[in-house]
């Protein structure tokens, strides 16, 4: 509001949101800066202020963009070098409803390639740097918007949440990462990677700034027919019984988190809300269910990519069958073709029965466990990820490593239940801790309302 109240302009915001940008280059942050385009639009707003123009909730607030939004600002290469040269035609619905506004694009930012990953190293440009130690990822895949906005470089950015890709890198910076519900914002325009399980969400350092952003891009969308009708904006019910999850309290969670929950519980309690231990045990195999169905649409989503409609082609060999296997051999990063080889494997005849059926039945048992949680408290507090952020190089050449750390944030996509980091902390080294709120399909506005409330608990 200081851009309408012309307490502030916003081409002064863009322009300190560009500098900050350019001054914190060595973090590997943004994949494209759109220094020509969004000064323009800023421009645009200062001039319809100016006039006594009636301009949007947004106007002239920087943000910054994950690489897997559809724009035809820049091109979108979801950090693949497969994209490279593909400059989209349309705007995602996201994007149009953020930008309609007032909200001001500054820069793509970088991702784990396709969103496959938990760190930011499998991007085609490189790693982000931690913005709490530049010798620890980011974490992944939405790393370098959780860093534009913990390096305060933007007030917010956008993200995907396929199995955990906004909820562990806020969690590793110090911020918010909402997952919203599944269909709750439109996935029209964003790079797919597991169509079943992809959400788009934010990160924002405040929890009224995400109120404010989900109340903008929630709602029914004609493209993507999986949206919801727009239950956010109407929803307001905030709780006072919360759950942990028993499978969750063991010896694979870093103490420094333990102790977090303990004391955010304790805090809890001494406010006057009610703590339930849960047992879960059906999550146990929530990892081993994701990473079946997950490669399964993964391999069917990254079938188009080859090199003849558009983006990176390898060469121009007469022999079609060569070109396919050169362009995706050379555009793939590795992690890609694990999941493609995973995926392939799991759909294969003789395979399919043996490990997608029974995945899919196990995720049948995940959703029944969280309908039977929120029978019993309002919402669940838990873990993010097993461990703070990790070195570099750490666990990037170990895949099994690197997948548990998703342990404690793949069951809610499974489920399409909507997640909330919230910062807990920090480790005896200053590194970020975050837990996660969880609630029942639908209750994303009662989820930060009622972080609100914590955060009131806590000052």
């Amino acid at each position: 509001m200081k851009v309408a109240n012309k307490t502030v302009s916003a081409v002064r915001l863009v322009q300190d949101a560009l500098k900050k940008a350019h001054e914190f280059s060595d973090y590997n942050i943004f994949t494209f800066l759109n220094e020509e385009g969004a000064l323009k639009k800023a421009r645009e707003i200062d001039k319809k202020i100016a006039r006594g123009e009636k301009v949007g909730r947004l106007a002239g607030v920087p943000y910054a963009l994950k690489d897997n939004f559809l724009t035809p600002e820049g091109e979108t290469t979801a950090s693949a070098h497969i994209l490279q040269g593909f400059s989209s035609p349309v705007t995602a619905t996201a994007v149009k409803k953020l930008e309609d506004e007032g909200a001001i694009m500054i820069g793509r930012t970088n991702m784990d390639a396709f969103a496959h990953g938990s760190s930011t190293e499998n991007s085609y440009f490189g790693p982000t740097l931690n913005s709490h130690d530049k010798t620890r990822v980011a974490g992944g895949s939405s790393g370098g918007s959780a860093v534009a906005v913990a390096l305060d470089i933007v007030e917010f950015a956008t993200g995907t949440d396929t199995g955990g890709s906004i909820r562990q890198p806020a969690s590793f910076n110090g911020i918010y990462g909402l997952k919203p519900t599944y269909g709750c914002i439109s996935r029209y325009g964003v790079v797919a990677m597991a169509s079943s399980t992809d959400c788009v969400g934010f990160f924002t350092k405040d929890p009224d700034d995400m109120d404010l952003l989900m109340s903008i891009a929630s709602g029914k969308d004609s493209k993507d027919l999986t949206t919801l009708d727009d239950y956010y904006n109407t929803e307001t019910t905030s709780g006072r019984t919360i759950g942990v999850v028993k499978e969750f309290d063991n010896d694979s969670v870093a103490p420094e988190i333990r102790k977090a929950l303990e004391e955010k519980c304790e805090l809890l309690k001494s406010k006057g809300f009610e703590i339930v231990e849960l047992e879960m045990p059906a999550l146990k195999y929530a990892l081993s269910a994701y990473y079946i169905i997950v490669p399964a649409e993964i391999t069917s989503n990254l079938s188009r990519y080859d090199g003849i409609r558009y983006g990176f082609r390898s060469d121009d060999s007469n022999d079609l069958n060569k070109l396919y296997a050169k362009t995706r051999d050379d555009g793939f990063m590795p992690e890609n073709k694990r999941r493609i080889m995973i995926g392939n494997f799991v759909l294969s005849s003789g395979f399919y029965d043996a490990y997608f059926l029974k995945a899919a039945k196990v995720r049948t048992l995940i959703v029944k466990e969280y309908e039977d949680a929120f029978k019993k408290c309002d919402f669940l507090l838990t873990p993010v990820a097993p461990n703070p952020a990790f070195k570099l190089g750490e666990k990037v050449n170990d895949p099994v490593a690197m997948y548990l750390e998703d342990m404690m944030s793949v069951s809610l996509n499974l489920a399409g239940v909507p997640g909330l980091t919230i910062p807990a902390g920090k480790t005896k080294d200053g590194l970020p801790l975050g837990l996660q709120l969880i609630g029942p399909r639908r209750s994303d506005k009662a989820l930060i309302e009622f972080s609100k409330n914590l955060r009131e608990v806590e000052e």
